[in-house]
């Protein structure tokens, strides 16, 4: 059964292996604002807060990065028509912390006007998109201009805002269709800032490996490490993009819950906590730590492994959304 709590072996882990690696100061480039009723279905994180203000995010990422300062970008979790009512929700918490910023929950089938007026009121400075919207079922390969609609990144353009896009179809940044957008869409508008959610859903470390040379050269486009729990697809972004390409992002509430995605052929799977019986598959106890924390050591890894300094890990929690939103 899923869980929402802090153990005794969460806290040993972070001082253990996180502590010495995990900066001061933090902007948390995904993570999530909203109401239980948001989700509009039954989720996994109803174990946890039924809402989840700016200051109760504030309590709960101190389970994942404790005695730090965090900031960031928050948007809403709405899949269907109540999304209005969430981006109004995520727009007061937003700006009761100067140093945040929000992104606006837009469906595919809003009038762009519209779009740029109500952002423009409730001050977001940017967008967040998503395939759930789609009103044919299923979405699992939907293409990025399905649910990312050219008029929508024409307003992201000239209002210079951000998108956050976590992108479809199986192969993820490997598949050519995808590609084709993601730089078509940088390339005549070239004052958006697109952010490719979970390391261009690098799920599949393989995905991003064999895809992320497609988008060399482009220089408004980043990645978000959130829920990503395989340091590969980290290290091929880094080497091919450069560290200021890369953020950290918690993808809370998604970070608290426990277990882990791995790469399976050229597919991924996610093992939660109550997927299997985590202490009889092997001989020795198998205790499951928040996806938060998975991620964070598989971002250590890949920094260890390409030899970042202390200021590049720096950037890559702060310095580069700084530079991504204009603030210092």
């Amino acid at each position: 059964m899923a869980t929402w709590e802090l153990r005794d072996y969460d806290r040993e882990f972070f001082e253990k292996d996180l502590a010495t690696f995990v900066p001061d100061r933090i902007f948390d480039a995904h993570a999530h604002l909203y109401r239980a009723k948001d989700w509009g279905f039954n989720h996994a994180t109803n174990h946890g807060p039924s809402i989840v203000t700016m200051q109760e995010f504030q309590k709960q990422i101190e389970w994942l990065t404790p005695g730090r300062r965090t900031t960031g970008l928050f948007f809403g979790v709405a899949f269907h028509e109540g999304f209005r009512e969430a981006n109004e929700f995520v727009a007061a918490e937003v700006g009761t912390d100067p140093k945040s910023y929000g992104e606006m929950l837009v469906s595919p089938y809003r009038d762009p006007e519209e779009m740029r007026q109500e952002g423009r009121r409730l001050g977001f400075r940017g967008i967040k998109v998503y395939h759930s919207f789609l009103r044919e079922k299923p979405t699992v390969n939907a293409e990025i201009r399905q649910f990312l609609i050219d008029d929508h990144v024409r307003i992201a353009n000239e209002e210079g805002w951000s998108i956050t896009l976590h992108m479809m179809k199986a192969r993820a940044l490997a598949d050519r269709v995808n590609q084709e957008t993601i730089v078509d869409y940088c390339s005549r508008y070239p004052n958006i800032r697109l952010i490719l959610a979970h390391a261009g859903r690098g799920f599949n470390v393989h995905h991003t490996v064999e895809g992320i040379h497609s988008l060399r050269g482009l220089d408004n486009v980043w990645f978000d490490v959130s829920a990503v729990t395989e340091a590969g697809a980290f290290e091929a972004i880094v080497e091919t993009m450069g560290h200021s390409r890369l953020l950290w992002g918690s993808d809370f509430p998604i970070s608290h819950l426990r277990g882990r995605c791995v790469a399976v052929a050229d597919q991924f799977l996610w093992l939660y906590e109550d997927t299997i019986a985590w202490e009889s598959v092997m001989p020795y106890p198998v205790r499951p730590l928040m996806i938060g924390m998975e991620s964070l050591r598989a971002l250590k890894l890949a920094a260890t492994r390409l030899k970042l300094v202390d200021s590049q890990i720096d950037d890559i929690f702060y310095g580069n959304a700084a530079q991504l939103f204009g603030f210092s």
